[in-house]
């Protein structure tokens, strides 16, 4: 029986994920909502994502690519969602919890909802009754971009079922993609949040000035912050090393790809918030994630100096300079 497998999201995330199901030899039918009817048209007349990506060829049939999200939802056993975490609920509303019963759903945003202080996984648990066990989540080392010049790269798909993590690993296997499964849904979702603040803060250091040495010592204090949060909230064996961790952190702090790095450039640079965000035409996932940290870490009281300092460089309006400056006091 040939698998269903619904991407949910417009984006670079979304279009790559999109080459990858279509390079893997596996048998699948793929579906793709996205909500721009203009790049739909696109897509079914030229076989390119006219925003994202665009030299990327798109490889599945006109008719399965569709505004109509019940209808892509309705067709899929799989339902990858790839919209940003700031807009899930509002892209998720129109669905009941029936349309999602017994479907697995993979969680590909790397962010937090923001409405409810949640990760995805939590998200769907709560509001859609989802049973943790039919929900995955895609993380590791992997900027779209990269996937479209088919540059090797490593991902890690995390369930509690390791079962139906293997499964959905080998729809996305290909010749330029390796996968990883692993049981820690939890730390890797919010190790993927976290990565994304300290690449805010890793932008922010590079606007103002600071050099390589400093930000080495920025990454190796954010490591520990991610493993003493994800060993706080979720208390299970893992290696922090591993690239869904580290690695995920590495490429997102340093990479000229990272949107959430060059938001916090922006920052250090002098932009508001709102220029920032106004110049780059994407969202940079850590700029949420910081507020929806910042109060999940009041319950936990984990030390996590470089958050507090993005929070009141984001949040609180403290200028660059200052919180910066306070933090370089508190790492080691």
């Amino acid at each position: 029986m040939t698998s269903k497998i619904a991407v949910i999201g417009g984006g670079s995330w979304a279009t790559a994920i999109i080459k990858m199901l279509s390079d893997n030899i596996s048998s699948k039918e793929i579906f793709w909502w996205m909500r721009d009817t203009e790049a739909i048209a696109y897509i079914k007349n030229f076989k390119h994502n006219p925003k994202y990506l665009s030299a990327v060829e798109i490889n599945i049939p006109s008719s399965n690519v569709s505004v109509d999200l019940n209808f892509v939802v309705d067709h899929a056993d799989y339902i990858i969602l790839n919209v940003p975490a700031a807009f899930l609920k509002s892209t998720l509303s129109g669905l009941s919890r029936e349309q999602l019963k017994g479907k697995k759903i993979i969680s590909a945003i790397k962010g937090m909802v923001p409405e409810y202080n949640q990760i995805v996984a939590t998200f769907l648990n709560e509001n859609f009754d989802v049973p943790y066990h039919n929900i995955l989540v895609i993380s590791g080392p992997c900027h779209a971009e990269e996937v479209a010049l088919e540059k090797l790269s490593y991902l890690t798909i995390a369930g509690t079922d390791k079962k139906l993590a293997a499964v959905f690993s080998d729809f996305l296997s290909n010749r330029y993609i390796k996968t990883i499964t692993s049981d820690d849904i939890f730390g890797t979702e919010y190790a993927a949040v976290l990565k994304n603040i300290y690449a805010v803060a890793s932008g922010i250091c590079h606007g103002l000035g600071y050099g390589d040495n400093f930000q080495a010592v920025l990454i190796s204090n954010a490591i520990r912050e991610i493993k003493d949060f994800v060993d706080a909230v979720h208390p299970i064996e893992r290696d922090i090393k591993e690239s869904a961790y580290l690695g995920d952190l590495l490429v997102t702090a340093y990479s000229q790809f990272s949107r959430n790095r060059t938001f916090g450039n922006m920052i250090g640079k002098g932009y508001t918030v709102k220029s920032a965000q106004l110049e780059m035409n994407m969202i940079a996932e850590g700029f949420y994630a910081t507020n929806s940290m910042y109060q999940i870490n009041k319950n936990f009281g984990v030390n996590m100096p470089i958050l507090s300092a993005v929070y009141r460089i984001l949040y609180e309006k403290e200028t660059p300079q200052q919180s910066i400056k306070l933090l370089t006091e508190k790492l080691s």
